[in-house]
């Protein structure tokens, strides 16, 4: 099997342009700010650097001046930059303010089914009544497992454990091993049907990360692990010769994606030596897309359950978005981080 491609250097010059350019944008306390500083806490564990933490501190600081805002589902990812602050300062605060938004989701947080967090935003113009989005998996589910084992706190882990399983049932594809962006419960269908390509990078990618905590003698290692292999090997099968996955994974005819490539091509390398021919394509085409300046092009806005497929081929791609800074740096933090694993 081919070894990992790629330029040391090169590859910690982009992760130091995406960096600064993502603290040149303005967020609030909402996803995509949580998708952005995770991918700078990922850099900042792969990279040592501690200016990329400092940073991090100095926003999440005068953020929590006024303490938590109203908390959603997706709103809750911020979390992961609270939790990473604390490993890196040993600052209580930061594990406080994580164990209120630990518990929201687990005392307060919108369910239905079987205790399945049903997707929330922070608008109240917008309501998803009984509908799983296949975010919440990275959003909530992830953030559950990593602080319950942060903690050692069986009740957190277990009910993100449960958002992975729940997911699955309602998600993914038995036929194709794809995950679908959406499942409305009321209507019992995925609404418009669609595989999403960002939407399998969050399922990808936090299952691979949930795989690390999870013991192996815990039974749900073994069905994360079987939905995570299954859905990656049909991945690999529809990536383009550029390195990057249609938007809909599907169709050739819709544009290529970058967020959801990089969140795809990072679960792959948590894989081993088996997939690296299609990591070292992907090292190619998210390189080709960060500029000098360190914006990650080539990202569709944020994108509800569209109605059908030209829906999805219709969302923009032009501007630059805080969850694809976020999942470039992701990806490339973990190309120089595969050696710890």
């Amino acid at each position: 099997m081919p070894a990992l491609i790629y330029d040391e250097n090169e590859i910690r010059q982009a992760i130091d342009r995406v960096v600064r350019r993502t603290f040149q944008m303005d967020f609030n306390w909402d996803w995509p700010g949580g998708v952005a500083f995770y991918g700078v806490t990922e850099a900042y564990e792969a990279t040592g650097k501690d200016e990329y933490m400092e940073l991090l501190k100095a926003w999440v600081d005068e953020q929590l001046e006024d303490g938590l805002p109203k908390l959603t589902v997706n709103g809750v990812s911020i979390g992961y930059s609270l939790l990473s602050l604390y490993k890196a300062t040993g600052d209580e605060k930061y594990m406080e303010f994580a164990v209120q938004m630990a518990d929201f989701l687990k005392n307060e947080a919108v369910r239905f089914a079987d205790g399945i967090f049903q997707h929330t935003v922070n608008s109240e113009s917008y309501n998803f009544p009984q509908q799983a989005w296949v975010d919440t998996m990275f959003m909530a589910g992830y953030f559950l497992v990593r602080i319950g084992s942060m903690l050692d706190r069986q009740d957190y882990l277990e009910d993100g454990i449960k958002q992975y399983h729940g997911h699955e049932e309602f998600l993914q594809d038995p036929v194709t091993n794809l995950y679908y962006h959406g499942w409305d419960h009321l209507e019992q269908n995925h609404m418009s049907g669609i595989y999403w390509a960002r939407g399998n990078a969050w399922a990808a990618i936090t299952m691979a990360r949930a795989l690390r905590l999870i013991h192996v003698t815990h039974p749900s290692f073994m069905i994360i692990e079987g939905s995570l292999r299954d859905q990656l090997s049909a991945l690999v099968r529809l990536q383009s010769e550029s390195g990057l996955w249609h938007t809909v994974l599907t169709d050739p005819a819709s544009y290529l994606e970058t967020s959801g490539s990089a969140g795809i091509a990072t679960a792959l390398i948590s894989s081993g030596k088996m997939y690296n021919k299609y990591v070292n394509r992907s090292v190619q085409g998210i390189l080709a897309r960060i500029t000098e300046e360190g914006a990650v092009t080539g990202v569709s806005a944020g994108t509800a359950v569209m109605r059908d497929i030209e829906g999805y081929k219709g969302v923009p791609y032009k501007r630059v978005q805080g969850w694809g800074q976020g999942l470039a740096l992701t990806f490339l933090s973990s190309l120089l981080a595969r050696q710890e694993w």
